[in-house]
């Protein structure tokens, strides 16, 4: 039997996209998911794409908080996000600073490339969505289509800085909810 072809995925920023974003989030009653965030994901896991939560935790080499924290913080996300009938294919971060120069800190490509090993997806053609230029930027490098999600960062990111960027995103949206209408749309 021939091997299943690679999938697409959709590979979310965490705070500011899924959760509020709220700096460092160093304390597990500071995490609070966007209400619409499991309705659109639910959406995402119904047409078949692959959903996965690339984030970055410098937080942990900064000593703001302990690595532990980022587990338990994914562990409650999981749960609040399954209430909501949705599921996540998994979860990568990066607790490094950019002085690590590691393959993993957006906007590098490593999180992307290890999901793509681990559960057969194909990068190429996907879709990164976050409230940050990094992830844009990580869009732009991977070969994804990348959208700006105006919630946590994004409204002042694209407002105050868009001009400057080397490239736009391909799409602006208001938040994960509208950014996943517009993947539904494009993916038809």
């Amino acid at each position: 039997m021939p091997e299943p072809k690679p999938r697409h995925a959709v590979f979310l920023d965490r705070d500011g996209t899924i959760a509020e974003e709220v700096g460092y989030l160093n304390h597990l009653s500071r995490f609070q998911v966007y209400p619409f965030s499991a309705a659109a994901i639910r959406r995402l896991n119904d047409v078949g794409l692959a959903v996965v939560v690339v984030t970055n935790q410098s937080g942990v080499q900064r000593d703001f908080f302990p690595e532990t924290l980022v587990h338990q913080i994914h562990e409650r996300m999981v749960a609040e996000l399954a209430a909501g009938g949705a599921r996540l294919d998994a979860i990568y971060y990066c607790p490094h600073i950019t002085a690590d120069e590691c393959d993993c800190r957006k906007p590098r490509t490593g999180m992307l490339k290890r999901a793509a090993r681990e559960h057969r997806l194909e990068v190429r053609g996907s879709w990164v969505v976050g409230d940050r230029y990094s992830d844009m930027e990580l869009a732009h490098a991977a070969g994804c289509r990348g959208i700006l999600v105006l919630s946590g960062y994004g409204r002042g990111e694209y407002e105050w800085h868009h001009g400057k960027w080397k490239r736009q995103p391909d799409h602006v949206a208001e938040n994960l909810e509208a950014a996943v209408e517009i993947i539904l749309k494009e993916s038809r």
